[in-house]
């Protein structure tokens, strides 16, 4: 792993919060439950904590090794290769969809006659650069710039409500009175996206300066971003109603698209555009750091810096080769992307917890024999 680096439960907290966001604070989520995404959102809660839980767990037990290194310890050389790998392979998928995401809506919103491989490239440098310095440099950026998100928040919630746009019977009723949907959405669509990508952090835990800390700090940035992502939801439902609100592909930026302050506060765009490209940034940067960690790991490189580079250009090709159009990036992300992250992210860390829980039991009876 290199040189060896730390990180405080402050930088860790900060770094969690704006993954958490990413995308889910631009695009729409749980589309299953309709207008009652703000709901389905604050049911997901206990379910992502239950799931951190055990993401946290695993470390616990292995608390000097990485996901890949405690999959090692748990399964045996031989089983643990496929599952390294299955893990690596996702890890870059996501990242390139964030990246993907990311360049698609700014070119739907202002840079319309800008090639998405220019935009994508100039994101993608950027990561490549701060992660080739250390991961403690990106952990340091994300505590000035979680300063940043709440105050664009704060200032595009205060323009929302004073715009007058606002018309709270747009809340009800909560999904046509089908509360099934309401469940059905946040257990398994909104569980898996975004909580459950936390699982990336399994490669950052063992870097804490304090490791007691990374339960408590979870625990937090779970509750604080999913009370952040279910607030955003529930406003752009106040503007745009029903109708508007399911049938945008980028919710957030038409809601803040229709917002007129006094005829002098308007157009304020720029915002989402800044809390699209500030939180997809750290998301996809965090994702190629635990790509190049599980790469370190694998095949004992022990500068992992190095790896920037080569993972940064697959995550950028990959972004633009994935899909022909965003429609298509859509749907493969509702349908096969939701399998992958299912399987990667719950699958397997209960497999792991299954196998540890199995080789303790034996391990004892072995004991008492």
């Amino acid at each position: 792993m290199g040189n060896k680096q730390t990180i405080s439960s402050k930088q860790l907290l900060s770094l969690m919060i704006l993954f958490e966001f990413g995308t889910a604070i631009v695009v729409h989520i749980g589309l299953e439950s309709n207008h009652a995404t703000w709901l389905s959102i604050l049911i997901a809660l206990p379910g992502a904590l239950l799931l951190y839980g055990l993401y946290r767990y695993l470390y616990r037990q292995y608390p000097d090794l990485i996901v890949s290194g405690y999959i090692r310890k748990i399964v045996g050389p031989y089983l643990s290769w496929p599952l390294n790998l299955s893990i690596l392979a996702y890890f870059i998928y996501n990242a390139s969809r964030n990246l993907r995401e990311a360049g698609d809506l700014l070119i739907a919103s202002v840079y319309d006659e800008t090639p998405l491989f220019i935009i994508n490239t100039t994101m993608a440098l950027v990561m490549i650069y701060v992660l080739s310095k250390g991961v403690e440099v990106l952990f340091r950026l994300a505590q000035v710039y979680i300063l940043v998100i709440l105050f664009l928040g704060i200032t595009g919630l205060l323009a929302v409500s004073f715009s007058g746009e606002m018309e709270f019977s747009n809340l009800f009723p909560i999904n046509g009175g089908d509360w099934r949907n309401v469940i059905q959405t946040a257990y398994p669509s909104i569980l898996l996206f975004p909580f459950s990508e936390l699982f990336a952090f399994s490669t950052i835990f063992p870097l804490l300066n304090n490791s007691k800390e990374a339960g408590r700090t979870g625990t937090a940035a779970i509750l604080f971003s999913g009370l952040v992502l279910s607030l955003t939801q529930g406003v752009q439902l106040l503007v745009l109603g029903n109708s508007i609100y399911v049938r945008s592909t980028f919710s957030l930026l038409t809601t803040i698209s229709v917002i007129n302050v006094a005829d002098f506060l308007q157009r304020l765009d720029a915002i989402v555009m800044l809390l699209l490209i500030i939180c997809v940034f750290f998301k996809m940067s965090l994702y190629c750091y635990a790509v190049m960690a599980i790469w370190g790991d694998l095949f004992r490189i022990p500068n992992t810096n190095k790896l920037a580079a080569p993972v940064g250009i697959v995550i950028l090709f990959m972004s633009i080769f994935s899909a022909w159009s965003f429609p298509e990036h859509t749907d493969e992300g509702q349908r096969s992307s939701m399998v992958m992250l299912f399987l990667v992210t719950v699958a397997i860390p209960l497999f792991l917890l299954l196998v540890h829980f199995a080789r303790k039991t034996f391990r004892r009876l072995r004991e008492v024999s």
